[in-house]
Order: structure tokens, then sequence, then C-alpha cells
């Protein structure tokens, strides 16, 4: 098989859904690689996207191929899984890309595909439940994981954002070696620079997952001076609802509208108990946003000495922390300082440079060479 220069047109069928975070990697990431010649065709799996969805994926260069098809961690029984599988196997016959990526790596368990695939490790529901359940999988995860395991086995090369998700998956599913890292990068979001405003506290992301832990910055709103706004769907596409009863639920929002809010410069709060990366943080460091972080080792990994850190699952030490910040403007800035020098080095450049490095090395056959240094660390 031929290799791919930066010269050489190389075409790539990804899989993504417009649920999360996975939304805007494959668009950050397709819009990074149309810099280096490389063409994106996007599957997208799960409910269509938005309007605002369809205009980022053109803007990213990308051409969607929106399937209906069932998401692995929505589907009722492995059957649907499968039958996604092969759906996306016929899609990839009929426009014949040189490498698949696959955001969702349990499409690959039935390993039908004629072209290399590199799988990247975004989350799994093994490694959810032991961050936010722990003990033993429930039946209906038994299966799931099942089918991430042999996604894992069928695929060339794992990517994972962290050194911690990647130490983590490597353990959940006994791999040899654990997935190569290459860190998450994000566009930076486009809103009006200094704009003065009362301080208040923003979150964005899934509320309904647990693993976010709204709960607790719900519970954490009652104990502040300050109002608490949260960006998201309060209802997930697996039927998993929450309530917002002291924070300020804003529902689902655009880039644009999560921009202005975060142009502002409101103290960033994540209490999650589950975090393989964690794009909305890497938004509010890029605005120079301070950060309130939950100790988890991601976040340790990524913001260590950027962000305040405190114990997810006791919202009052939260409070406290929230408050001294709310308190002290010059405090913000100084850590709103070094979030923004920090988000520097998690670029859509850095990025693209290493997913793409990982494509090179499956297509010239180097496919199970595997490194805890990734090519954007």
């Amino acid at each position: 098989m031929t290799v791919p220069d930066a010269a050489t047109s190389l075409h790539v069928l990804m899989t993504a859904d417009s649920v999360g975070g996975v939304w805007q990697y494959a668009l950050d990431l397709a819009g990074g690689l149309r810099a280096h010649g490389v063409r994106t065709t996007v599957a997208v799996l799960g409910p269509a996207p938005s309007a605002d969805q369809q205009t980022m994926a053109k803007a990213a260069g990308a051409d969607l191929v929106v399937t209906g098809l069932p998401l692995d961690w929505t589907a009722s029984h492995q059957g649907e899984v499968k039958e996604a599988s092969q759906s996306i196997s016929r899609l990839a016959t009929q426009i014949r890309p040189d490498l698949i990526h696959l955001n969702s790596p349990a499409l690959a368990a039935d390993g039908q595909f004629d072209m290399p695939v590199v799988a990247a490790c975004h989350s799994c529901v093994a490694t959810w439940w032991q961050a936010v359940k722990g003990g033993s999988l429930p039946e209906d995860f038994i299966w799931r994981t099942e089918l991430v395991r042999l996604g894992y086995a069928a695929a060339s090369k794992l990517l994972a954002p962290t050194r911690a998700f990647a130490q983590a998956t490597a353990e959940a599913y006994d791999l040899a070696q654990p997935p190569l890292v290459v860190r998450n990068g994000r566009r930076a979001l486009q809103g009006e620079t200094n704009v003065r405003s009362d301080i208040f506290v923003f979150m964005a992301g899934r509320l309904w997952d647990e693993g976010k832990n709204f709960a607790a910055i719900d519970r954490m709103a009652a104990r502040l001076s300050i109002p608490v706004l949260a960006a998201g769907s309060l209802q997930g596409p697996n039927a998993a609802r929450i309530e917002a009863r002291h924070a300020k639920a804003l529902g689902r929002l655009s880039d644009e509208d999560v921009a202005q809010y975060l142009s502002k410069q409101p103290i960033f709060v994540s209490t999650a108990l589950y975090e393989p990366f964690g794009l909305a943080v890497l938004e509010a460091a890029q605005a120079g946003c301070a950060l309130v972080l939950s100790d988890i080792p991601t976040f340790s990994e990524l913001w260590e000495g950027a962000a305040l850190f405190v114990d997810p699952r006791d919202e009052r030490e939260a409070a406290d922390a929230v408050e001294r910040l709310a308190q002290d403007p010059d405090a913000r800035a100084v850590l709103g300082r070094a979030a923004r020098k920090r988000a520097e080095a998690y670029t859509v450049e850095a990025m693209s440079e290493g997913v793409l490095n990982a494509y090179r090395s499956v297509l010239a056959g180097t496919s199970h060479v595997s490194s805890l240094e990734g090519a954007a660390a």
C-alpha cells in the first residue's frame, strides 16, 4: 500500500455522533486535517445534527452522511450495533476511503472493513462505570463492553486523549500496550472579549450524564452568593434525565452562544467524576476563565498548576473554592491567565499532526506500535 505524503490526497471515513464532545473533536480534526490535504467524510450515528452543527461541518470541509444508525451506548441489544457496523462497512465499500477512523470502536467488533482502522478511545461504559459507580458491571453493560473489547482488538491502532485515560483503558481491557496518546485540541470559540459582567459560575456538557456530576454543581449552587449557569441538555438519548433545582439550566447552546458566556470570563466549574479529556474545560481555558475542577487523574494531568482542584463528591468544598474566587478578582485573573497559557498546548494543529502521524504509521504497516508519548503531547 502506498503511504500518502503531505501533498497526496488522503480520504478518511470517520464516524461521529452529534450528542457530545465527539462532534467537536471530529469536526475540529477534519478541519485540521484538511490543511494537510486530507478529505474527511463523517458518518453520523445517533440523532441527526442540528442546523448549527451542520454549519460547523461545512466550515470544517467535512462531507456529512447522516445514517440514522443507533449509537453503541444507546442500542437496545448487540444486534443493533452489529447492524450499524455492517452499514458503515457497506458505506466504506461504496466510497472507498484510504482509512477508517472510528470514534465508536465497537463498530469494528465484526472486523468487516477492507481498509485499515484507527479507533479513538473517547470513553466507554466499562471505564465510566468504574469511575462513577464501581463494582460489577450491570448485565446490559457487559455485552457493550465485550463489543468494545472486540473493536479494540480489531483496530490497527488505538488513540486516547490523555495518559490517564490510556492507562485506564489498557487496564479495563487488559491491553498489551496502552493506546497512543494524542491530546485533543479545540478550535477557539469566537466571542466578544473583555465584556464586563457580574461574576457568575458557568459549566457546559451533558448534564444528564451521571459522570458529569451536575447534581453536585446543582447542590453547590444553593450555597453560593452568585448564580450558576449550566449549558447542556437535561435529558439524554438513553432516557437518562436530571433536574436543575438551584442552577439555571440554559439548554443546549450553539458554539456561538457558549462563546458569548465564556467571553464574560465566569468561573468555570466541572465536578466530573469521569472525564477522559474535557473539551468544555479547554474552551473555558482558551477564554481565560478561572477553572475549578474535579481532582481526578485526567484533569490533574492536563491542568495541574492552572486550576483549583476539589473533591467532586463534596459540594461544600467546591462552593468554598468558588466563593473565594468570586470575592477575589486578582486570584481569578491569575488563574485565568494560567489556564489560557496551558490551553496553548492543546491545539487543533497539534492534534491533527498527531493523528495524521498515526494514520501514516498504520498505512505504512506499523499498525501495532503504541506509546504513551503521543505526537501531540
